[in-house]
């Protein structure tokens, strides 16, 4: 562990945002080496940062008492954060400050942290209290049984929102839609890629270039790093007490840019087939293989010459949809059983309905566009066109629905 002078602030690395091996020990043999360093990327945070050093202190103190470091990394708040911090060393012997005046961004001031750490496990946290501290013990936990990355998450057992608004939610959902569309291998990996309460082993990102844009220093992390065994925890996201909310549509214009530089730089497509789970995939087949008999039956219905001769068109919307609501109850029962029997209120039911009917209704666009380009195009058969379309729809109602639909998110 480095000796730090009391009160003295730590120097801004400078150069490429780059995490470098651990020197050799040079401690002294009464100092305990340093486990975890855990930064705090703050702005505008002074009615928060007390709160939150006394609390975080308070919980490794008694977990890994002297093997951790805090490292509050301060974007020259005008309400003067950093100087807050500053002032908490002495009583906080664990807490270590950085005043960035050149720099600003959430995500490099993380990586700025990361490169002033002398930690083995990296991690970092917000310091609005959105982020519970107490899970902190359960992602260290997951990382010491073996674990290269612990992501706290709001999308699985015992995790949740607490008070988001339908437009946010909304925005949420289509973020991490448009994420698994450009960049499947990274999203794919875990259930909340834009989760910002994470640990991870040094050695996953040394030597890496890290070139984040934004906030969203997880993608950036698994998409550029040696990530192997990756690790969820579930917790409730908390609407902040005190300071403003930093959420603004730049920082959404920030992601997409992100994604897509990431997507160009890395190129990776199918690490997600490591983890692809083969037999949920195979329940959702057979349902789907009877919602291709309920298709199949309302379109000769609608459609054939010899019974009501419809436009194709309007006949495969009526004859999709009425498969889109035979999918769904199956799926509920059995394919998704293990979620939906945890959340069997009408109104959660109704919800999973509609998010299964929306990204399915986005696949049914899909279908009818490949079932009308086959058909008039390459096979002038209508029930071989809608096979094709059907086959290329399931590929994208599957992948979605497994990230996006029959996940707790909503909690008291």
């Amino acid at each position: 562990m480095s000796i730090i002078q009391p009160n003295s602030l730590l120097t801004v690395p400078t150069g490429s945002l780059q995490i470098l091996e651990l020197p050799a020990a040079t401690t002294e043999a009464n100092s305990e080496p340093i486990v975890l360093s855990l930064v705090i990327p703050t702005y505008k945070e002074a009615a928060n940062i007390q709160k939150i050093v006394s609390i975080l202190t308070n919980l490794l103190d008694e977990y890994i008492p002297g093997k951790y470091e805090l490292i509050v990394v301060d974007d020259d708040s005008p309400d003067g954060t950093w100087n807050i911090a500053q002032s908490l060393m002495t009583e906080y012997p664990q807490l270590r400050v950085m005043r960035r005046q050149g720099e600003r961004g959430l995500s490099s001031a993380v990586i700025r942290g990361w490169q002033a750490a002398t930690g083995n496990i990296l991690g970092v946290i917000d310091a609005d209290l959105q982020h519970p501290p107490h899970v902190l013990l359960q992602l260290l936990q997951a990382i010491e049984e073996g674990a290269d990355l612990a992501v706290a998450s709001r999308h699985i057992e015992g995790g949740g929102v607490s008070s988001w608004s339908f437009v946010r939610r909304l925005l949420s959902r289509g973020a991490q839609l448009l994420g698994l569309i450009i960049l499947p291998g990274v999203l794919s990996r875990v259930s909340d890629p834009m989760s910002g309460y994470f640990m991870l082993r040094r050695h996953c990102i040394v030597g890496k270039t890290l070139n984040p844009v934004g906030y969203k220093i997880l993608l950036e992390t698994i998409g550029r790093g040696n990530v192997g065994k990756i690790a969820e925890v579930g917790y409730v996201f908390s609407e902040r007490k005190e300071g403003e909310s930093k959420v603004t549509w730049k920082q959404y214009v920030d992601y997409i840019h992100h994604l897509i530089r990431l997507r160009v730089s890395t190129g990776r497509l199918s690490k997600f087939s490591r983890n692809f789970p083969i037999d949920r995939f195979l329940r959702f087949g057979l349902v789907g293989l009877s919602g291709v008999f309920v298709d199949m039956t309302v379109l000769y219905l609608l459609s054939d010459p010899t019974t009501l001769g419809l436009p194709l068109t309007r006949s495969k919307i009526i004859a999709g949809e009425v498969a889109i609501l035979n999918n769904f109850l199956w799926n509920d029962i059995w394919t998704f059983a293990d979620v939906s029997s945890q959340q069997q209120e009408w109104r959660q039911r109704l919800k999973r309905f509609l998010k299964f009917n929306i990204i399915c209704l986005a696949g049914l666009v899909l279908n009818v566009l490949v079932l009308n380009l086959v058909f008039n195009f390459v096979i002038r058969n209508r029930y071989v066109a809608n096979l094709i379309a059907i086959a290329v729809a399931t590929v994208w109602n599957f992948w979605v629905n497994l990230k996006l639909s029959w996940r707790v998110t909503q909690v008291k």
